[in-house]
């Protein structure tokens, strides 16, 4: 499957990897970076879904996704993610994923209107039957690409851990390496990582935004351990 991500908003908390552990599937571990681990909040649209070269999905294909993170790392060293949720607005596209285990939840999910001087890129999700809402930002600063390692670290993931049944697969999700740009978070009102189980407090420690990769997805393969 191929798809486009674009007008990426990255935001980050530490967490310690004590708290991310529950939630790793077996064989699988938090990742780490100088003795921390991150829980992430990401919005983007995800544009140009094929299966395949030829088979495109224009209209179950084409939607706004968050999604709360942890990051993970198994015994082969393959560094990916473990989704705690991802909310999107296309249930065709939902029901699917959700039968792959990918843990997908269909809610009302759109780009969010920033007011400002300079332009920004926001996200607004309400999860059916008050299950959750969620609505921030960011003020990117086009100027200033964000070369450090932590920041490739968080977001250079090329790949999923995920449960399906009793068994624990990595998907490899190949893409070129992200643009990225330091950004300002505007106006953060999330309830989403908590819904997850996870507790932040204050602001975001890192604050991305990226125009967007087009990525293609693998074949799964197995975790052992």
């Amino acid at each position: 499957m191929h798809q486009s991500w674009a007008d990426v908003v990255f935001l980050h908390w530490r967490i310690p990897a004590a708290v991310a552990l529950p939630y790793m599937p077996r064989g699988v571990e938090p990742d780490v970076y100088a003795g921390t681990t991150w829980v992430g909040l990401i919005g983007f649209r995800v544009t140009g879904t094929c299966l395949g070269s030829r088979l495109s999905l224009p209209y179950a294909g084409t939607f706004t996704e968050v999604n709360v993170r942890l990051y993970s790392r198994d015994a082969a060293g393959r560094h990916g993610v473990v989704f705690l949720s991802l909310d999107a607005d296309r249930l065709a596209f939902v029901l699917a994923a959700r039968a792959a285990g990918v843990p997908y939840v269909w809610s009302r999910c759109r780009p969010r209107t920033m007011r400002g001087t300079s332009r920004g890129y926001g996200y607004e999700v309400v999860r059916f039957r008050g299950q959750g809402t969620s609505s921030f930002g960011a003020y990117p600063d086009m100027d200033h690409p964000a070369l450090d390692r932590l920041s490739v670290w968080l977001t250079a993931r090329f790949g999923l851990h995920t449960r399906v049944g009793r068994q624990v697969f990595y998907l490899p999700i190949a893409h070129r390496p992200w643009p990225l740009y330091c950004a300002a978070a505007a106006a953060v009102e999330d309830a989403l990582v908590c819904a997850a189980g996870i507790t932040v407090h204050g602001p975001p420690d890192s604050v991305l935004y990226s125009p967007g990769v087009r990525t293609q997805f693998g074949q799964p393969r197995q975790v052992r351990g």
